[in-house]
């Protein structure tokens, strides 16, 4: 076995700083700090860390009551269980989504129907989502997809004319604004995660927020029971699922959250060095921010190809910048076009605008310890892949 040196010395050796990462964790002796009071405590388990955190990310949020979970897909489906959504019941979701997150609908036992998207905000459109409401449709889940708002006056209209829950996915999102107001204020619960790539992350968690007194309570009945209540028969009516949040965790997420304005600040910096080299290549286009978003903060940058471009060269592009240590991802596989949802009966075709986007979009690295030198290699090695594979210049 090796001792504490040898390890640190193996850990340094696989470093390869020639590696560009597609996220890269902001973390300060501020974080390392938080830990290691946490580790130094008699409880590293779920307790009084995990509720100062619950209480400060509502008061960030500008939400009466907040829920630690362990990830966004256990936010979620706590949140429909608080609602009593389950078999029978349909949930308006999009198919351009994070796969885990949107499971949570099947898991509670609903059947998910997706509806399209915007081409370049990537966010479900109103109209299509009121054109998919039946009889059995209880809710709309709604993201603020890659950090980017949703439309929410329209799908808040298109919610209470039908009388239907709207629960807000922001596990994509933190710090951006519609209309002036920060995401997670928008639905009946909103949900968050913090794992990587997130600008806040804890490792792996999540905050559900709501303003609801009864909802709240639902929720962490679901959620776990508190350790005075390990001994009580009263309690055991709802089984919950044990889906707590470590004070480790929440330790770690207090102290990003407290930093969060900086975080966002630096990743801002970044983004506006993307925006720089990118202009320069016809080939893609940067992100796209819609005309009622206030304050936009990416979770990752993605670029669109141009029409020329198909599936297979976007896949040859992030092949080719691999080949070059950098770290690059097809964003999204349409949830429609997966196993489980082709069982339910989707098929390739229901959702163009969806697969459109999808073939097309690539997610290149974001974290805020890039350099300028790195992000001009990114993009040139992205306009020579391009060349590779014959795609040319785009036409949108």
């Amino acid at each position: 076995m090796q001792d504490a040196d040898q390890m640190d010395d193996v850990a340094v050796a696989d470093v390869d700083e020639s590696f560009i990462s597609l996220s890269d964790p902001d973390i300060t002796l501020a974080e390392i700090d938080a830990v290691d009071s946490i580790m130094r405590s008699p409880r590293l388990s779920s307790g009084s860390m995990v509720e100062t955190f619950e209480a400060a990310f509502a008061a960030y949020v500008g939400r009466a009551y907040a829920v630690a979970v362990p990830s966004g897909t256990i936010g979620l489906l706590i949140a429909l269980r608080s609602y009593g959504i389950g078999p029978g019941q349909e949930v308006i979701a999009s198919p351009y989504s994070f796969r885990e997150t949107t499971h949570a609908i099947s898991i509670a036992g609903a059947k998910p129907i997706f509806a399209d998207i915007d081409y370049w905000a990537g966010t479900l459109v109103p109209a299509k989502v009121e054109a998919r409401i039946t009889a059995n449709t209880r809710a709309i889940v709604a993201g603020n997809t890659n950090g980017h708002p949703a439309q929410w006056s329209e799908l808040r209209a298109v919610a209470q004319r039908h009388g239907l829950l709207l629960l807000e996915d922001s596990t994509e999102a933190i710090g951006s604004r519609y209309q002036g107001a920060l995401v997670g204020s928008f639905g009946d619960v909103a949900v968050f995660d913090f794992s990587q790539p997130s600008a806040l992350t804890c490792g792996e968690g999540g905050m559900v927020v709501t303003d609801d007194v009864d909802v709240a309570v639902a929720l962490r009945r679901h959620r776990s029971h508190r350790l005075e209540e390990r001994a009580s028969v009263v309690v055991s009516a709802t089984p919950p699922y044990q889906a707590g949040m470590s004070n480790l965790a929440a330790a770690l997420g207090l102290a990003q959250l407290r930093r969060l304005d900086e975080i966002l600040e630096r990743r801002r910096l970044i983004e506006h060095l993307y925006y720089k080299y990118v202009q320069s290549f016809e080939g893609i286009k940067d992100p796209y921010v819609g005309p009622d978003v206030t304050e936009m903060n990416w979770f990752l940058y993605l670029v669109h190809l141009g029409t020329r471009f198909s599936r297979s060269s976007r896949d040859a592009i992030v092949d080719d910048l691999r080949v070059e240590r950098v770290e690059a991802a097809a964003y999204c596989n349409p949830l429609h076009l997966q196993r489980h949802y082709f069982e339910l009966g989707y098929r390739r075709g229901e959702y163009l605008v969806t697969e459109k986007v999808a073939d097309r979009t690539v997610a290149l690295p974001f974290h805020t310890h890039l350099t300028e030198d790195q992000i001009s290699f990114i993009v040139e090695t992205m306009k020579e892949a391009s060349i590779n594979v014959g795609a040319g210049a785009a036409i949108y």
